[in-house]
Order: structure tokens, then C-alpha cells, then sequence
């Protein structure tokens, strides 16, 4: 409800004023900060937000949307602060909560590789963290507004602004790795990341207790089958909590995985166990002496054959079955298991490489869209510059001897080459073009965040140890805050010293003993932001 309807329905309940002779325009106030009673309601509503754009995009690839990986409920409060100061809205922005970076950053047992070996509960810990935050984003501005409808000669133009303030809450992308357990596991954690607020899970076909980081090798995928399982699972917590337009991201990291840790049983031709089965490398067998104790011989393509064995038990894939292999995997998660998205991990970013599968796809289920990881886990500088300088070997624009094919690329003396600009033009329009030829619906950087900080620390440290001593704060931090009109640079007031006073005002009138006042520093800032 509005600020104007909620003063109204409070006016009806109290005629005779409150008890305690609170007033009601404050109370009305209140709810209105309030912007989500619960984070369920949070998870039922940004669930609707993304049904409405992916239906948007399906008309319109250029309404694709972007989230960054915040390992902080302060790292997406900032982030969307600075998408809505700049856009002025926060459409087609989300959020998205990285695994590799809960287990990096955001758990109790120390900095992790991405293998799941953190506390699950850490992940959900993270989802509420950030809602509290971008709820409190919204109890802030909304504050400073009721405290200018307050002051203002023009209170019709404020009150517009306050019913027509957009929160800062945003769809999440929450990863949930490949479910930390089995499917009973997956089911239980799932309803708990919804009701801390995800209105949206990605969960990989990777094995649970074998778990690696997409950008690494030793990857174990599961049979289709065990996998449409876990996404069963998922979407039975989303209905049993009332979220019934909740999305659900199917990841597949086949392109990169070689082994499995199980050969499915196959009930007839052609089912999903025979076409998991038929990529597996195996070795002919004329006769079972041939066979050693403790090995197995399966029929595959009308054949008996051994399927190659690692001495950890583990079965491996065919060399170069991969993309194969991830359109099944596709097809199956949006057909069989009813997934929304699929994400396809890949090990290097290429448009034409996710275009090509996705046309395969798409024979199959037409209206795939996917989630894609613009990583830094990817060198962007390096595989943008090689792309340019094979198009244009290939294009007869230049030599193989012109430009260097290795690390040497990647030199800043080909910031202002030619070959160096046409790449950052690629680099600009790289989500534009993957939205439009190669189906994606949401591109998102998993770990911007980490590199983020570890870099403003470093350069900080660096000149604040140094030579700088204080300038290298002032200059590299506090003045482009201020001269960028970055809300934070107001520290007090960003975390909700202001609703601090009010509050006590509310409650104890003139009694009230605030923060702010004259001696408050925050009013060395008061016009920057």
C-alpha cells in the first residue's frame, strides 16, 4: 500500500488517535519503511519481477538483465545505490550470490576453494544479510523523504515521491552448488534459501560430495536422471512455500567434466540412461576372460564393452564429447526436469562457441534461455585480442607474423593499437551480442566483488604505506565520493544514524537525544551527496 493509504486504513482503525498518543502519521511512516514483512514475501514478489522479464526478453533480446556476485549485503546495497543514481531505476538489475564466494568469504571455516566443504547454512545466512541491507536502503531514503515532506512547502510533489519510491530489493540469483547432500538435502536447503528471500536457485549437475569449482578440472557430473531429481526437488520447496512463479537455473558443467561417478541403469533404447551411457569411454570385449576380478562389461550400441575405470572408481567420457553432452544435459533439465534457465559453464568466452549449442538446443526445447557467467575466471584482455587476431588472419586483413599469439598479447602496448580497440568494442558489446545470437537472458560476473575489494585495498595500502601517506585516501576514495555524489561518503547517515533520531523523536518528542546537529561531521558533506 502507499504511504496515503496505509495514513487512511490507520485513521479508520484509530478515530480516537492511538493509544499512548503515538502519532499516527508516524506509525504510517513506519510501515511504510517497512517495505516487505517477511523475506517469503520477498521471495513471492521478485519471483513475479523475473517471470515478467523473461517474458520481455522473449519479445526483445535487448531487454536482457545483469546482476554482479556480492559476498555482502553492503556489496549489493552499493552496488544498486549506484545503478539507481545513474539509470534512475533498477530494472533488469538482480543480484547474484556466488557460491565460490560464500566459501571464499562468507563462512566459518576459513578461506575455501569451491568445493562445498563450508556449512550450507552460510549461503542462506547470506541471502538474508543482503535483503536486511537493501531493506534498510529503503528505510533510509524513505526517511530522508518523510523527513522533507516535513519541512516542504510543496507536499503533494514529495508525497508523489514517496508513493511512487522504487525499493532497492532485487531479484536474487542464489547458487545452491549441486545441493549439498542428496536429493532430501537439496530439498531441505532450497526452502530455507526461499525463505530467506531466493526467489531464484541454480543448482549444478556436478556430484555433491565431489564438487569443483566450473573453472577447474576434475569435474564429476551425475546421470540426467539423478540430476531432474534435484530440480524436482527444488521446485517442491518453492511450491510447498507459496512461491509458485519461483525460477529455477539448471547448470551444466559437461562441456568442461570428463568423468562420472556412476553408469546409470538403462530401462529401454534411447532412454536417459542409454544416451548419458553413450558417451563413455570404453575398450571391446570378444570374450569375458578378457575381464579382470572386480571389472564390468556393459552392452552399449549392441556391443559389449568395459568401460574405462580410474583407479579412484571413477568412469571417463570420450574425448571431445562435451558439447554433445551439454545439449542433452540442457534438454533434459528444461523437458524432463523443468527448469526455467540453463547455464552453460564454458572455459573461454566465446559468442559463436554458446550460439551453436544453444541453436542445438533449442530444436528440442524452443524457448531455452540462459544464465551466463561472464567470469573472471576468464582473461578477458587476452581471449578478446586473440578472437580479433584470428578473425583477422582469417579475413585476410593481416598475417599470423603481425601480432603475437601467445601471453605477449595481453601488453599494454596494444591498449591503443588498432587490434586493442576493436577488441574493448567487442568487450562492450559482448552481452549485447550474446544476448541476441546466443539465447542469454541474464549475464551476471560471479566474482567482481572479490576483485573489487582486493584491489581497492591494494592500491590503497600501497600509497597509504607509501609515499601518499594520507593523499592516497583523500584522492583515491573520499574526493571521487564526494565529487560522484556516492551516498556512503555520508557513513552516519548510510547506516541509519538519521532513523536513529527520528525514531526518538517519535517516541520522546523533545526529550529525544540525537546524533545529528551541528557538531555532526556528516554536515561536511551535506552537499555531496
Amino acid at each position: 500500500m502507499t504511504y496515503s493509504q496505509t495514513l487512511a486504513n490507520l485513521q479508520s482503525r484509530y478515530p480516537n488517535g492511538v493509544p499512548g498518543g503515538i502519532s499516527i502519521e508516524d506509525l504510517a511512516q513506519l510501515k511504510t519503511q517497512n517495505t516487505f514483512e517477511t523475506h517469503l514475501d520477498i521471495a513471492k514478489a521478485m519471483a513475479k519481477v523475473m517471470r515478467a522479464d523473461m517474458a520481455a526478453y522473449d519479445n526483445d533480446s535487448s531487454a536482457f538483465t545483469q546482476s554482479l556476485g556480492c559476498w555482502s549485503g553492503f556489496h549489493a546495497q552499493q552496488m544498486l545505490r549506484a545503478i539507481k543514481r545513474q539509470k534512475g531505476t533498477l530494472d533488469k538489475a538482480y543480484v547474484y550470490l556466488s557460491g565460490w564466494m560464500v566459501a571464499g568469504m562468507r563462512n566459518r571455516f576459513g578461506h575455501l576453494p569451491d568445493q562445498s566443504m563450508h556449512e550450507k547454512t552460510a549461503v542462506v545466512d547470506l541471502i538474508q544479510e543482503i535483503y536486511t541491507s537493501l531493506r534498510q536502503a529503503d528505510e533510509v531514503d524513505l526517511n530522508d523523504l518523510f523527513a522533507e515532506l516535513k519541512t516542504t512547502d510543496d507536499r503533494e510533489a514529495v508525497l508523489a515521491k514517496i508513493d511512487g519510491f522504487e525499493t532497492y530489493v532485487r531479484p536474487i540469483i542464489a547458487d545452491i552448488d549441486a545441493g549439498f547432500g542428496n536429493v532430501h538435502a537439496t530439498y531441505l536447503l532450497a526452502k530455507e534459501m526461499v525463505k530467506a528471500g531466493a526467489c531464484c536457485i541454480q543448482i549444478e549437475n556436478q556430484v555433491s560430495d565431489a564438487k569443483q569449482c566450473g573453472h577447474q578440472d576434475g569435474k564429476v557430473t551425475v546421470p540426467r536422471e539423478d540430476f531432474v531429481e534435484k530440480l524436482r526437488a527444488v521446485r517442491m520447496a518453492f511450491e510447498e512455500l507459496g512461491v509458485e512463479d519461483g525460477v529455477i537455473v539448471a547448470r551444466t558443467d559437461s562441456l568442461g567434466a570428463g568423468l562420472t561417478q556412476k553408469i546409470p541403469v538403462s530401462r529401454e533404447a534411447g532412454d536417459e540412461a542409454a544416451e548419458y551411457t553413450k558417451w563413455l569411454e570404453t575398450e571391446p570385449v570378444s570374450d569375458l576372460h578378457q575381464l579382470k576380478d572386480g571389472e564390468m562389461a556393459i552392452q552399449l550400441d549392441g556391443k559389449l564393452v568395459k568401460p574405462v575405470r580410474l583407479p579412484n572408481g571413477l568412469y571417463k567420457f570420450r574425448e571431445d564429447t562435451g558439447e554433445d553432452r551439454v545439449v542433452e544435459d540442457c534438454i533434459s533439465s528444461l523437458n524432463d526436469g523443468g527448469a526455467d534457465l540453463l547455464w552453460i559453464e564454458t572455459a573461454t568466452p566465446n559468442v559463436g562457441q554458446i550460439a551453436n549449442m544453444v541453436r542445438r538446443i533449442r530444436e528440442k526445447a524452443p524457448h531455452a534461455k540462459l544464465t551466463y557467467n561472464n567470469s573472471p575466471s576468464f582473461n578477458w584482455t587476452l581471449n578478446l585480442r586473440k578472437q580479433v587476431r584470428e578473425d583477422w588472419i582469417a579475413e585476410g586483413k593481416i598475417t599470423a607474423g603481425e601480432y603475437p599469439d601467445n601471453n605477449q598479447l595481453m601488453s599494454a602496448a596494444y591498449d591503443e593499437d588498432e587490434l586493442g580497440l576493436e577488441a574493448d568494442r567487442r568487450l562492450q558489446s559482448f552481452q549485447t551480442d550474446i544476448a541476441r545470437e546466443a539465447g542469454v537472458f541474464h549475464n551476471l560476473i560471479t566474482l567482481p566483488t572479490f576483485h573489487g575489494t582486493a584491489k581497492v585495498m591494494n592500491d590503497l595500502s600501497e600509497g597509504y604505506f607509501g609515499e601518499q601517506k594520507m593523499l592516497a585516501y583523500v584522492k583515491e576514495i573520499q574526493r571521487e565520493e564526494i565529487r560522484r555524489n556516492v551516498s556512503a561518503v555520508k557513513h552516519q547517515h548510510e547506516v541509519g544514524s538519521n532513523l536513529g533520531d527520528d525514531f526518538k523523536e517519535m517516541t520522546g518528542g523533545d526529550r529525544a537525544l540525537k546524533a545529528g546537529g551541528v557538531h555532526n561531521t556528516m554536515n561536511q558533506f551535506e552537499s555531496a551527496a
